[in-house]
């Protein structure tokens, strides 16, 4: 790592007083877009560090919230896509997963890693978060953070000043880089002390803690699970698709994704692959948008569409009901027999 001459920038005793800069002193953020990345932000530029987010987005998680911490805060944000190598890393996470498909630390330390690469383009001397001791007993406490730190090839340039005071000593504090009297030692899950720091610092609008990722969802995980293990081979938007509606595992190379709501027909089409993907839906009633992903069969189209029908409200039960197929750019209609929704549930993931 390239970093600053500590006498070219810093005139001070590391720990006991702040930087004295010849020049700023820099630091980049991961931003989740939650209370304690603004506030570890805001208290780092209380020092006169010139502060940057940076947040990274997969189909798992978005950059929404960060963006709308950035507006908020003033502070300039970076958003990356980190898709391929995150599956990459998704293959098989070194720490494992959590209680769902969530490789939290890895996660973390791939994060750190890819902002790690920036700090010389951005004349950054210093990585931070948000993380606090203790919030998540499994990715956040000491050891978790250490192992974070150690895999993310920048060990002694992660900042948590939200929890500083706790922590073992950073090389960037020992490079006075940062005034580590002027930093956190909070713990645990309450947030009252971050509200309070919110409040001082003008931050009204804020996140709930519950988080934004869906690699601690259930279903989400479940689907995930089907597509990794089960089908192997998928394109990123078979992942968005996840999503929504309800999934359909027909073979090992078929995915049936029917839409359950306005919400979910308009997700669904969103990622739609005019290429690859079969569009079915009733010619004329309303009722859900289906699409089938992978490598459908004739077999498969045909049962694809007695599930459409089957979830189609207002198609008469029992009797021969019409469906379209769109498959590149060819439509064409077929019919079939409406069955009880039930019927397919065997499929159903």
């Amino acid at each position: 790592m390239n970093h600053r001459n500590q006498s070219d920038s810093v005139k001070s005793d590391p720990v006991k007083a702040g930087p004295i800069k010849a020049d700023p002193i820099k630091a980049l953020g991961l931003c989740s877009g939650g209370l304690d990345s603004m506030v570890s932000a805001l208290l780092l530029k209380k020092q006169g560090i010139e502060v940057s987010f940076i947040c990274f987005e997969t189909p798992f998680f978005s950059s929404d919230s960060a963006k709308k911490a950035s507006l908020q805060t003033g502070i300039p944000l970076i958003t990356k896509d980190i898709t391929k190598e995150y599956m990459e890393m998704m293959k098989k996470p070194k720490a494992g997963f959590g209680k769902n498909m969530n490789p939290c630390m890895d996660c973390h330390a791939l994060m750190f890693s890819r902002a790690g690469e920036l700090l010389k383009e951005q004349g950054c001397d210093f990585l931070f978060s948000g993380e606090v001791v203790g919030q998540r007993p499994k990715s956040q406490n000491k050891n978790s953070l250490r192992y974070v730190e150690k895999n993310s090839g920048f060990d002694g340039y992660i900042l948590r000043p939200l929890s500083a005071k706790i922590m073992p000593i950073t090389l960037t504090e020992q490079e006075g880089l940062v005034d580590r009297e002027q930093l956190m030692g909070i713990s645990g899950r309450s947030r009252k002390i971050q509200m309070q720091m919110a409040e001082e610092f003008g931050i009204k609008d804020y996140p709930a803690p519950a988080g934004g990722c869906l690699l601690t969802d259930k279903i989400f995980s479940q689907r995930l699970k089907d597509l990794m293990y089960v089908q192997l081979a998928f394109e990123t938007h078979e992942i968005h698709l996840l999503k929504y509606g309800r999934h359909f595992r027909l073979d090992s190379r078929t995915k049936l994704i029917v839409g359950r709501s306005k919400a979910d027909n308009e997700g669904i089409i969103k990622y739609f692959n005019k290429k690859t993907d079969v569009l079915i839906k009733h010619t004329s009633l309303p009722g859900p948008v289906v699409i089938l992903t992978g490598q459908p069969s004739p077999e498969n189209i045909g049962l694809a569409a007695e599930i459409c029908a089957a979830y189609t409200t207002h198609a008469p039960q029992d009797k021969s009901t019409s469906i379209s197929v769109s498959e590149r750019g060819t439509i064409r209609q077929i019919e079939v027999k409406k069955a009880q929704a039930e019927d397919f549930r065997r499929f159903m993931v």
